[in-house]
């Protein structure tokens, strides 16, 4: 009889912690959701649905939702105050773009990270990094060269806090800035569907990944050479840049099996 108390117990504890967490989870993903929906422009696109598209994007983007996890509709309804209707149209659509995968009888379900995936991206994006360099080291301000050194001293700010979430942002910041000072619009098009994955990916394994203090030393030496305007000197320095911080990454994805929770 008291050995079945004590489990009893037990259970009823786990139950209150299990619940504890989700709750906690919930008002996080709230959160996180609220602040982002804040600065959507909503003159642009009024639509619910679309609105339901880019909150879950981001959510999945930042990992407020994980790879593999059930997305319940009537939850996420519930945190954007809106329908279920628009809910699933937002799911369909981004089961089009990867982001989710439907399962029958089951439902929606984050789409995991998978290694020989991402390879594939990033030996895309290797090379167009390469390309955009290039262009930029030719195309590029001294104005604008002068805000890349910007966001290398931010990030070695975030290091020294150890704050490598930020880190990771501003990474994604360098990259994009300097696709868009190529001035090639098909270019851009192309990065762009390619790098939000990446950034995914890299802010997935940032906790099982050395601190990234190499990857400012390599992003000094990719500005210098535009500073020089030696364009093909950018492309290497990209590429190596790039194909280091994917070996990183399918590391420990490989290793891990998507265990765990930085730089490229």
């Amino acid at each position: 009889m008291g050995t079945a108390i004590l489990a009893s117990g037990e259970r009823q504890n786990a139950m209150m912690e299990n619940t504890s967490k989700r709750r906690t989870e919930d008002a996080q993903l709230q959160s996180a959701l609220d602040r982002f929906l804040s600065q959507v422009d909503k003159s642009v696109e009024p639509r619910m649905s679309q609105r339901g598209y880019l909150a879950i994007r981001h959510a999945i983007l930042h990992l407020h939702l994980s790879p593999g996890e059930t997305v319940l509709e009537r939850k996420i309804a519930d945190v954007l105050q809106m329908s279920r209707t628009p809910v699933r149209e937002a799911l369909v659509r981004l089961e089009t773009e990867g982001w989710v995968r439907l399962i029958p009888r089951h439902g929606f379900v984050v789409s995991p990270i998978v290694a020989d995936d991402l390879q594939q991206i990033y030996e895309v994006v290797e090379a167009l990094d390469g390309v955009a360099g290039a262009l930029a080291a030719v195309r590029a301000g001294e104005d604008e060269l002068a805000r890349l050194q910007e966001l290398i001293s931010e990030q070695e700010r975030c290091l020294d806090k150890d704050d490598v979430r930020t880190w990771a942002t501003l990474d994604g910041r360098f990259h994009s800035y300097i696709v868009d000072l190529a001035h090639n619009d098909r270019l851009h098009a192309i990065m762009d569907s390619q790098s939000d994955q990446i950034y995914r990916a890299r802010l997935y394994t940032i906790a099982k990944r050395p601190k990234p203090v190499r990857s400012i030393v390599e992003h000094e030496a990719i500005l210098a050479a535009m500073r020089a305007r030696e364009p093909q000197a950018v492309r290497q320095l990209l590429q190596s840049h790039r194909s280091r911080g994917c070996s990183e990454i399918l590391e420990v994805l490989r290793s891990s099996s998507q265990t765990p929770e930085n730089d490229a």
